[in-house]
């Protein structure tokens, strides 16, 4: 059977916005496919949502959308997006006016069930990460256009797949081939060179969006269009499977996959071939993504300029204390972040920031801490004294937790072109998520030849990103002799010294021999999420390039 070409265009909410005309003229495609929720988002949606009860979707994918519908209707591209985001609803109706302003007979179809913010009182948004299903559901309606809310990304492509195929649930393997293939193509250009620790070895000045030929049996070919930016190998694949995942098993409401079975080979340039994707029953529980209002958060950040930087640094704290100590906020945050340089060539290298992070229920109390008693230091403070921008009153920050319920107490259902309504079904077969056994490790490098004191980076390459307030760092070796070293020094330990950050927080490495890989999740270095803005970069984006930056004894031979 010809495998289908499932292409996306969306990899966030403010996503390059030519990519849905880019992929429809770049090539053939069956399916185009763009992911626009990620947790912020929610959030960010729902804020929307509290000023206008009409809002809630991604407003840019409606005008992507009407400039490009009729092109769409032309080339036979079905559209499937989650950019239905808090009101899917609202966005299917919004798509079929449009249509009708164009002429263009487009059949929109839609999911809706995932929203449970009822059941959680005091949530700005709680929502259930549905599978792919219910949009197979809609497709098979005779849908155009698919619209849903919460879907696990991974859902965008298999519930295409399902519908293509005629799978049904319980075919694991096939399943869980398409949940990896979504993986790949759920963050646009991460899977062709963009944010890859290994950039220069391709012209990533403009990368292509991906596009996955999934075949019958589940395995796929990742690639992209003829002529676009960017490239497809095996390494940007695999920097782009272990991105916000953890173990051996990757679980979500249609199938668990077992990531340790995935194999990656070249097959072309530009076509790397996924295969051996071996599937499970889903967990009983589906994941909630519950956001609430966390308080209110206030930031001033000092410039410290030339000499004597922590004694300025300490200045400031002292004279600092007593206003903090008179209406003390809830939370307290000092970091001196050295950008300095000694002898430096212009003002700005030979500066530092003191930054001062403030954090509490109350906006009066955040808005009290700074405002006023940071200001006033201007003329009495250390030399040089300035400030990126003046304190204001604060600002509302948000909070994300993880909740689960069982996967029969959410109604899924497709809202076919017709207005039918089609109840989903949850798996019939489920399987509770366990660990990974540890697999055995490659036999170790000989022992006694030379090392050398050099970056990480050398030799292994790296990609992190955030689930929740939890951090993932995935690290992979590009050759076996590599591999056989990596796996055996870079241990929990040896991560939590090259991270101190870390040190005294749940540190767990999952070891991934097909991919020769180690993936690190760190609990609660990002506190409360992304939105509560906890650390310097709040979703991690950066963690495994930091990783790759530290130094250690590296054998000469892989150098």
């Amino acid at each position: 059977m010809t495998p289908l070409r499932i292409g996306n265009f969306s990899g966030f909410y403010g996503d390059r916005a030519a990519a849905l005309r880019e992929m429809l003229t770049g090539g053939e495609l069956d399916v185009l496919t763009g992911d626009y929720l990620a947790e912020l988002t929610m959030l960010i949606l729902a804020r929307d949502r509290l000023k206008d009860p009409g809002a809630g979707y991604a407003r840019t994918f409606l005008r992507q959308l009407e400039d490009c519908l009729g092109l769409a209707h032309e080339r036979g591209v079905r559209i499937v997006t989650n950019a239905g985001g808090l009101n899917p609803a609202g966005l299917a109706e919004r798509i079929r006016e449009a249509a009708g302003r164009l002429g263009v007979p487009v059949r929109v179809a839609h999911v809706e069930g995932d929203d449970l913010t009822a059941a959680h009182p005091g949530a700005l948004a709680a929502h259930a990460y549905l599978g792919g299903f219910g949009i197979a559901a809609c497709l098979r309606g005779g849908a155009d256009v698919v619209v849903t809310g919460r879907v696990t990304d991974a859902a965008l492509v298999t519930g295409p797949a399902a519908a293509h195929f005629g799978w049904e649930p319980g075919e694991w393997d096939r399943l869980a081939g398409a949940v990896v293939a979504g993986h790949v193509l759920e963050c646009g250009t991460q899977a062709t060179g963009g944010n890859y620790a290994f950039f220069r070895e391709g012209d990533v000045r403009r990368p292509g969006f991906p596009l996955a030929e999934v075949g019958a049996d589940g395995t796929c070919v990742i690639t992209k269009h003829p002529g676009t930016g960017g490239f497809v190998d095996v390494g940007t694949v695999t920097a782009q499977l272990l991105y916000e995942t953890a173990g051996g098993r990757y679980a979500g409401p249609d199938v668990t996959a077992r990531l340790d079975s995935v194999r990656l080979r070249q097959d072309g340039p530009d076509r790397v071939r996924i295969e051996g994707v071996r599937g499970e029953a889903p967990p009983p529980d589906l994941k909630v993504g519950v956001n609430r209002l966390g308080g209110f958060r206030n930031e001033v950040a000092f410039v410290l300029t030339g000499l004597d930087i922590e004694a300025k640094a300490d200045l400031v704290r002292d004279q600092l204390a007593d206003a903090l100590a008179k209406s003390p906020p809830a939370e307290v945050r000092w970091d001196l972040v050295r950008t300095d340089r000694d002898d430096a060539g212009t003002e700005e290298t030979a500066s530092a920031l003191l930054r001062l992070v403030v954090r509490d229920p109350d906006q009066e109390v955040v808005g009290r801490a700074l405002s006023g008693a940071a200001i006033e230091l201007a003329l009495a403070s250390y030399p040089g004294f300035h400030v990126l921008a003046p304190p204001g009153r604060g600002e509302p920050y948000g909070v994300f937790e993880a909740a689960y319920v069982p996967q029969t107490a959410v109604e899924q259902v497709a809202v076919l072109p017709d207005g039918r309504r089609v109840v989903v079904a949850p798996s019939r077969e489920t399987r509770p998520l366990e660990a990974v056994p540890a697999p055995p490790l490659p036999e170790p490098l000989p022992p006694g030849g030379p090392t050398r004191r050099a970056p990480l980076g050398l030799v292994a390459g790296a990609r992190s990103g955030d689930k929740g307030g939890d951090a993932n760092v995935g690290v992979w070796a590009r050759t076996e002799d590599a591999w056989r070293w990596l796996a055996h020094e870079l241990t929990e330990e040896r991560f939590r010294e090259l991270v101190p950050e870390s040190r005294d927080l749940p540190v767990t490495r999952h070891v991934l021999p097909n991919l020769r890989a180690l993936n690190f999740t760190v609990g609660g270095i990002l506190g409360a999420g992304v939105a509560a803005q906890h650390r310097f970069d709040p979703q991690a984006k950066a963690l495994g390039e930091w990783l790759r930056s530290r130094h250690l004894d590296i054998p000469e031979a892989l150098l």
